[in-house]
């Protein structure tokens, strides 16, 4: 629909007549008589439209048209707008942020996924693309770590983008370490100045602390007083068949997986520790998170608007000079229709 974002300006229309009315009618005195030249063509001047010799407007079509420019300038003031259809728009007050170990252990192929091997990276892109599909109304972050934790996204509502980067990250991009400390304190630097009812941090590795200038315990420690919650997941098998020159044999490649530590970090900042050592249960474990933090939604409608002052206006502007165009075109016209030009 169109509306006036000021509609009390319109009180501007009648401005014109109400000057022409309560304007004093001049009065011609003794004192005020001027001695004017008389132009060798005066006579025909008086017969022009809009020329009588009392000076009365004889061109009506030109106050129409200037009438109408009026009101268009008035209207252009009072800001038409066309208001489009109300979209509700999800808010929350939480602000999560996932923090994904890359080392190149991330790339151990103990997950299946439909009868398909995938490794451990891979089987994280599958389960966190659906669970960014699913906190809508969220501001989802996303921090990838080894040997240096780096923002591959900052934390925003645009979970498309997030999705794609996530998609797009590469075992080792980060070094062949794990900094968990430099990690944690990374992520907790840009939630610290988010609202603190709904700082949380998703922390996700397959090692233990290997690299990094701060270390898990200090980290978590300025965690815990920046109100952040983090829930820790500890991902890979514990149990997988490994084929050699010899025969196979049974072997534990989470044997680097530092539970303790993770139990730790999300037991003093208030948040839960999860372990997964297949797809099923990784998917489990962000169904969880989803139960632990639940959306917040708000009903908040928002409506596009679209300015539309300047079509009134450019048609006041048209009219304008148009009207005043054709006026003294006409007039000059009949001028020279009358006597073939000015005679001395």
């Amino acid at each position: 629909m169109v509306n006036l974002a000021w509609p009390w300006l319109l009180v501007l229309l009648p401005l014109p007549w109400l000057l022409k009315r309560l304007a004093p009618s001049p009065r011609a005195t003794a004192t005020d008589t001027v001695a004017a030249p008389i132009l060798p063509f005066q006579s025909r001047l008086r017969g022009l439209p809009g020329v009588s010799p009392q000076g009365a407007d004889r061109r009506p079509w030109l106050t129409v048209v200037l009438a109408v420019a009026w009101a268009l300038l008035v209207i252009a003031l009072a800001r038409p707008q066309h208001v489009g259809e109300a979209t509700h728009v999800p808010i929350t007050g939480r602000d999560l942020m996932l923090a994904v170990d890359i080392s190149p252990s991330m790339e151990e192929r103990d997950m299946i996924l439909q009868g398909r091997p995938l490794n451990r990276l891979e089987a994280l892109k599958v389960v966190m693309d659906d669970f960014i599909r699913q906190r809508e109304g969220d501001r989802l972050g996303l921090l990838l770590f080894g040997s240096e934790p780096y923002i591959q996204a900052p934390l925003t509502f645009d979970h498309d983008t997030l999705r794609t980067l996530l998609s797009e990250a590469g075992l080792g991009m980060a070094g062949r370490a794990t900094a968990i400390g430099d990690a944690i304190g990374l992520a907790v630097k840009r939630l610290r100045d988010r609202p603190q009812e709904h700082r949380v941090l998703v922390l996700l590795t397959d090692g233990a602390n290997t690299a990094g200038n701060l270390t898990p315990e200090k980290a978590t420690e300025i965690a815990a007083d920046s109100n952040v919650r983090i829930h820790t997941i500890g991902i890979g098998s514990e149990s997988t068949i490994q084929r050699g020159l010899f025969g196979s044999r049974r072997v534990n490649p989470s044997s680097n997986l530092d539970e303790a530590l993770l139990q730790d970090i999300a037991g003093d900042t208030g948040g839960h520790y999860f372990r997964a050592r297949n797809i099923e249960e990784l998917q489990g474990i962000y169904q969880e998170i989803d139960r632990l933090e639940p959306l917040e939604l708000e009903g908040k409608s928002w409506r596009p608007v679209t300015e539309l002052y300047a079509w009134p206006a450019g048609a006041a502007l048209a009219l304008w000079l148009g009207g005043l165009s054709l006026a003294r075109g006409r007039a000059l016209l009949s001028l020279f229709n009358r006597g073939g030009g000015p005679t001395a």
